[in-house]
């Protein structure tokens, strides 16, 4: 027995046990801090798949509401111009309906006079060189220079 308890309290045999406990220590710190790893790993695992899966389940019905506000702001500002054009064309029609409107408008637009009066067209002075200028003018027959007057006014040199 002498022999047994020598080796057991033997240096080299205290080393040899301090050094397996001392790993056996470190190899359960290891395997708790991998535990503890994996298990924080599988939750954000786990929260990440969520909140894409979320995120997946909630984009087609808001990119949805999105385009259809649009679509409703679109119609509301629509209906407004179509409003604010219908009470245009109310107050035209009541403007029709007096007659002084009316016998302005055909002065100013339709050069009508009252009876009585006389009416006056002046002619452009610049219209009235450049068919001056224009050499035998005045011996073709009006419909020539009616229609040189017509291709004249296409020109895009004219001042």
């Amino acid at each position: 027995m002498a022999g047994k308890d020598r080796d057991r309290f033997s240096t080299a045999t205290r080393l040899r046990l301090l050094g397996e406990q001392t790993a056996a220590r470190v190899y359960r710190s290891q395997n708790r801090r991998q535990a503890r790893r994996s298990r924080l790993t599988g939750r954000a695992a786990f929260l990440a798949l969520v909140v894409c899966s979320l995120v997946v389940a909630l984009a087609y019905p808001m990119r949805q509401y999105v385009s259809q506000r649009d679509e409703i702001a679109e119609q509301e500002r629509l209906s407004q111009e179509a409003e604010r054009r219908t009470e245009e064309l109310r107050d035209e029609k009541a403007r029709l309906q007096d007659d002084a409107y009316i016998m302005r408008l055909a002065r100013q637009h339709l050069h009508y006079v009252f009876p009585g009066e006389t009416g006056y067209t002046v002619a452009d002075p610049d219209a009235a060189k450049d068919r001056r200028s224009e050499p035998g003018a005045s011996d073709r027959p009006w419909h020539s220079n009616l229609w040189d007057g017509v291709d004249s006014a296409d020109r895009d040199d004219r001042d």
